[in-house]
């Protein structure tokens, strides 16, 4: 109903303004003569145009597809096209840039690349009307995220439209993708938004007032996190947002459906309202002819682990975090079809909570893995198997050429294989319930191979595509045609033998037809009864009452027989359309089967084992190894280390040891592991046994958002807050040298508040592993009653060291700084220098040390220039009371910069006399 408003509102103001550009049409027409009146042409293109604001206009002029006035501009800049001009009447002119037609799929995939909204009039007819003009229409719109045309996506990656609505404390998001036929919704916090949509990365986002400005609040983070070209279009949904019962009238009409019990939303009102308005603007932008999506899944929280896009990223898991980079994803995925490949995606985003679930991908892998022969044979029928569900979404929309049903005929031809191989033979039941749903589709088989030819044409108009045999009247137009063609080959011959002119030939074009060509010095032998058609420079066309006879028999049934195939394809493509829902199940689980195999080959190929899984609090990993740093080093290189951490006894693990030794890999490793075993995944460990984890947070590496006004170190700790906010004791945190981005006793301040806060709370209590290379942390290890001190084994000769990267019980006494310094090649120079400030400053941190331990120093607050003040005297310094008494405030840069080297020589002066004393 709210839909139906807004189209009444949006046709009574196109209304509104095509009345008015009539009369601006009429009030030029009283210019005394000297203005012309706006062309129709002019007047039809701002109708449009006035419907479609917000997108780009491509309006089919013959055979291009021109845009005007700023689209021109915009259509000139984004494909770097010629600019000009065209005079649309009333003595003006309109800015002017084009594309030819038959090149439109080769230029939408730039513009929507830059985020623009395409809407496309063709031509409805070639004749034109009163006013002198053809008719037309917007018969496509295309988006970023309603894309539908596989040549415009990337096949390993969906191609996400989502809607966010934000409700009081509560958020309502949808995603769809109307290329595969995938639609969910779930409902989080507000404060989760921004979150979600990264970790979803939608193509386009369509986001009511409250989401919109949370995203413009946060574009920072979008700055921070993608590129300009992957960073989602993000669109204002209309302001008057639909209510809860309108978004669930539309939702159940769609899905032909008298309640949304099915889908899991009774009660969730917000998610809803965001579901409604994601599948109503795939609606619109399809006019009213959306793909098939037979479901609405409803993504629960408490059925998957919550994976920050942050951890995403910083773990290799689906992009690198270094351009270039390994990943997980390229380790598992050893996929077959475009659908596997973006399933393995999916889980990878998506971890279960549900050891039901889980227990039944993990006896299917382990079936896979077990049977060598099975896997084998499965993954040569998969290699044969197009995209399916993209092949169906086209399909629900009557949009497939002849070559996509062959192509859909040849995968289905596969499924009675993979249903034997799939099925148990002593109960007739498929082997796993992930592969319920592979039908072997003999009737579309059937239907495809009887009515197509083996080798179609792209387009039905372009060659023969329906198959001799399968409709009576085509055969007999055809028939026709080829008695028309052989008579016009036989007065080519007859024509040859009456005249005697041997150069002689029957030819065609276009525009004249067939006719018969004579040399020049053969003109004095053609009959007079032949009439001429065409003069050349070297001869002249004829044509005779016979050849025209035929000419005419042959062109009747030629367009006859384009009717007829154009009728009877579109015949078939309805008649396999109504099997869409069952082709969808066969490709879902196509897609499962696929995902299944896959990963029983990498764990084959790895040595892994598959893991034990639980509701205990426990994560043991055995001898294990990092999947993706042992892939780049090859097979039995990589040091394995065993990972034991539990709420109980072992909550916190503290590592220490050098940079560059092995303590990132470790703690990365712990939750690559962990993220692998609830996809149903094999891990490369000797034993693996895993308490189910709800969430895993990660503040690892040193990035920066200097656009969006953001430190190194406020990175940081806007990442650890987060996680301390949001972990559980279920959750596993892994955090690598926390407390870097700041003074040394700063950060270790802060590493250690952020250890005891983990330890102690009664909110948090998460499983942590804490890299750091402040080795005074050992004592928080050793103090904490479930801390636990590791350290990289580290072997010594001298002033030299060499990593071991073995991870032993213990902490690790100093920090090898330097030494890591020698190992990057550092100048001996620099090396030597820093050795010697190292003893110096150590000497001295002893030697405060010694005070403090004598009790000299206890209950002295130390001051910020302490050098001019007695140890045992509250005098203040000079140093100290001109920087207290000064309104910093009100200096200038450079008042500042002369108030520092004042207050140097201050300092400067006064440690002299202390030493002098």
């Amino acid at each position: 109903a709210t839909f139906a408003r807004i189209r009444f509102r949006r046709d009574l103001i196109c209304g509104m303004a095509s009345q008015m550009l009539g009369e601006l049409a009429r009030l030029e027409d009283r210019g005394r003569g000297r203005r012309r009146r706006m062309s129709p042409g002019r007047v039809q293109y701002l109708r449009f145009k006035a419907q479609y604001q917000d997108a780009l206009l491509l309006y089919r002029m013959g055979d291009f597809y021109e845009c005007f006035d700023e689209d021109a501009h915009t259509l000139s800049r984004v494909l770097d096209v010629a600019l000009t001009s065209r005079d649309v009447g009333g003595g003006e002119k309109s800015a002017l840039a084009g594309i030819p037609y038959h090149a439109l799929d080769n230029y939408i995939g730039k513009l929507i690349g830059a985020g623009l909204k395409v809407a496309i009039a063709e031509q409805t007819s070639d004749t034109p009307g009163a006013d002198g003009i053809v008719d037309r229409a917007v018969v496509r719109m295309v988006t970023p995220g309603t894309v539908l045309d596989s040549a415009l996506l990337e096949q390993s990656r969906p191609n996400y439209l989502m809607a966010c609505i934000v409700d009081g404390e509560t958020a309502g998001l949808a995603w769809l993708d109307g290329s595969v036929g995938e639609f969910a919704a779930m409902e989080v916090p507000a404060g989760r938004v921004v979150d979600e949509m990264e970790r979803i990365a939608p193509s386009e986002v369509l986001a009511d007032t409250r989401s919109f400005e949370m995203i413009e609040a946060r574009e920072d983070v979008w700055r921070s996190t993608a590129s300009s070209g992957d960073r989602p279009v993000v669109r204002r949904l209309d302001g008057a947002e639909m209510d809860h019962d309108d978004a669930a009238d539309l939702l159940k009409r769609h899905f032909d459906t008298p309640t949304l019990e099915p889908f899991d939303l009774v009660g969730s009102h917000v998610a809803t309202r965001a579901a409604a308005a994601a599948i109503g603007y795939l609606v619109e932008t399809q006019m009213g002819n959306a793909p098939y999506i037979a479901t609405l899944r409803r993504h629960r929280s408490d059925r998957f682990m919550h994976v920050t896009v942050g951890a995403l990223r910083d773990l290799d898991i689906l992009d690198p975090s270094a351009p270039g980079g390994p990943t997980l994803l390229e380790v598992l995925d050893r996929t077959q079809t475009p659908m596997g490949a973006r399933l393995l995606r999916s889980w990878l985003m998506s971890p279960l909570m549900d050891l039901s679930e889980l227990g039944v991908r993990q006896r299917t892998v382990e079936r896979l893995h077990d049977d060598v022969g099975l896997a084998s044979t499965l993954r040569l029928a998969l290699e044969d198997v197009p995209d399916l569900e993209r092949l169906v979404a086209k399909l629900s929309q009557l949009r497939v050429s002849p070559r996509d049903l062959r192509r859909l005929s040849s995968g289905l031809s596969q499924c009675p294989e993979l249903v034997l191989l799939t099925t148990a033979s002593a109960t007739d039941e498929p082997m796993s319930q992930l592969f319920e749903g592979i039908s072997s589709h003999d009737e579309v088989r059937k239907l495809i191979d009887s009515a197509i030819v083996d080798e179609p044409s792209a387009r039905v108009t372009e060659a023969d595509v329906i198959r001799d045999g399968f409709d009576a009247e085509l055969d007999r137009q055809r028939a026709n045609a080829r008695d028309g063609r052989n008579g016009i080959a036989e007065i080519e011959t007859l024509a040859r033998d009456s005249t005697g002119i041997r150069s002689l030939k029957v030819g065609y074009n276009k525009v004249f037809g067939y006719y018969l060509e004579v040399s020049r010095p053969n003109l004095s032998n053609v009959p007079e009864h032949w009439e001429r058609r065409q003069t050349l420079v070297n001869g002249e066309r004829y044509v005779t009452p016979e050849l025209k006879r035929l000419e005419a028999k042959v062109n009747d049934a030629s367009l006859r027989i384009e009717e007829l195939q154009q009728s009877i394809f579109e015949r078939v493509v309805g008649q396999v359309a109504e099997h869409a829902a069952q082709i969808s199940r066969t490709a879902a689980a196509i897609a499962r089967l696929d995902v299944c195999v896959s990963l029983a080959e990498a764990g084959r190929e790895g040595g892994w084992v598959m893991p034990m899984l639980d509701t205990g609090d426990r994560l043991l990993f055995e001898e294990a190894r990092h999947p993706i740093v042992e892939s780049v080093l090859g097979p039995g290189r990589f040091v394995p280390n065993s990972i034991d951490i539990s709420n109980r006894d072992s909550q916190v693990l503290i590592i220490t040891g050098p940079n560059m030794s092995g303590k990132s890999t470790y703690i990365r490793q712990a939750a690559v592991l962990v993220l692998m075993s609830q996809i149903g995944s094999m891990v490369p460990a000797t034993t693996a046994r895993l308490g189910l984890v709800d969430r895993i947070f990660t503040r690892v590496g040193a990035s920066d958002d200097l656009a969006g006004g953001r430190s190194t170190f406020m990175v940081e700790m806007v990442e650890t807050a987060s996680m301390l906010n949001q972990a559980t004791n279920r959750s596993l945190a892994v955090l690598d040298e926390i407390g870097r981005g700041t003074s040394t006793y700063d950060g270790l301040a802060i590493a250690r508040a952020v250890v005891e806060f983990i330890h102690d709370s009664q909110t948090v209590g998460c499983k942590t592993l804490f890299a750091t290379h402040y080795h005074e942390m050992t004592e928080v290890g050793e103090t904490l009653e479930r801390a636990r001190n590791l350290r990289v084994e580290v072997a010594e000769d001298g002033s030299r060291i060499s990593f071991l990267y073995r991870i032993v019980p213990g902490g690790a006494d100093r920090s090898y700084g330097v030494q890591v310094a020698r190992l990057a090649g550092m100048p001996s120079s620099v090396i030597t220098r820093a050795l010697e400030i190292l003893g110096e400053l150590e000497s001295g941190a002893a030697r405060s040390k010694a005070v403090v331990d004598s009790g000299v120093a206890d209950n002295i607050q130390l001051g910020m220039f302490p050098v001019g003040q007695s140890a045992t005297s509250s005098e203040p310094s000079a140093a100290l009371r001109t920087a207290a008494e000064t309104e910093i405030e009100e200096l200038t840069p450079l008042e500042a910069m002369n108030m520092l080297a004042d207050l140097r020589r201050m300092a400067q002066a006064e440690l002299a006399g202390q030493e002098e004393k």
